[in-house]
């Protein structure tokens, strides 16, 4: 069983890309944080803050996890990481991220229920915030993402709770598979075509480029 390491929320502080400002940088907090289904453009957790609202939050990147291990696996290259460091609203331990199918579901804490929903992929923001050039190329290149989350059941969540998966799709499509299908292998792209649990936007990126396959069905 995996548990949350800790819950990281941010503010809205000045960075040099996009609009100059960004809720990337989020830090642990103390207590339980209240989880919701947010509105578009909305972060799940109470107190956190998206700023660039056309391409984070809202309902299917409601809760953005990343792995406690992964983070110490970028460690050698970039040094010390702190939790939250990754833009992560739950550094999680024990909880294969990587791995996790498309559409399965955790149980956090007593009353929490979130699905899994689509990989992250890298950003300029998140270069900028890491000030480490070709680092969108490296994280693409290591294929350890993190996943977005939705909100099924709204709860509290706070750090040491445990985190079970209790559903998980029979197609067994994974956050990893999924990120190098958008990233470096479109030839794994039809894998995802009957992924009902992605995204509509992830779903019309594949139609878009597998039209053949979708078209054979």
């Amino acid at each position: 069983m995996g548990v949350v390491h800790t819950v990281n929320v941010g503010d809205r502080r000045p960075i040099e890309a996009k609009s100059g400002w960004s809720g990337i940088d989020k830090r642990p907090v103390d207590g339980p944080v209240a989880v919701r289904a947010p509105e578009p453009g909305g972060s799940g957790l109470a107190g956190d803050t998206i700023c660039d609202v056309r391409h984070h939050g809202g309902a299917d990147q409601a809760v953005y996890a990343y792995a406690r291990e992964d983070l110490a696996g970028w460690e050698p290259v970039l040094g010390p990481l702190a939790p939250g460091v990754f833009g992560e609203n739950l550094t999680t331990r024990g909880v294969d991220v990587t791995g996790a199918v498309i559409g399965e579901r955790w149980r956090v804490g007593p009353d929490l229920v979130l699905q899994v929903t689509t990989p992250r992929v890298p950003c300029r923001t998140f270069a900028t915030r890491l000030e480490r050039r070709g680092w969108v190329r490296a994280f693409t290149d290591a294929a350890r993402p993190g996943a977005y989350l939705r909100v099924v059941e709204p709860g509290e969540v706070r750090a040491g709770d445990p985190v079970t998966v209790v559903d998980r799709p029979a197609h067994g499509v994974t956050i990893g598979t999924a990120f190098r299908a958008f990233t470096t292998a479109p030839d794994l792209l039809p894998l995802l075509a009957g992924v009902e649990e992605l995204p509509q936007a992830a779903r019309e990126l594949v139609a878009r480029r597998t039209p053949l396959e979708l078209d054979a069905d």
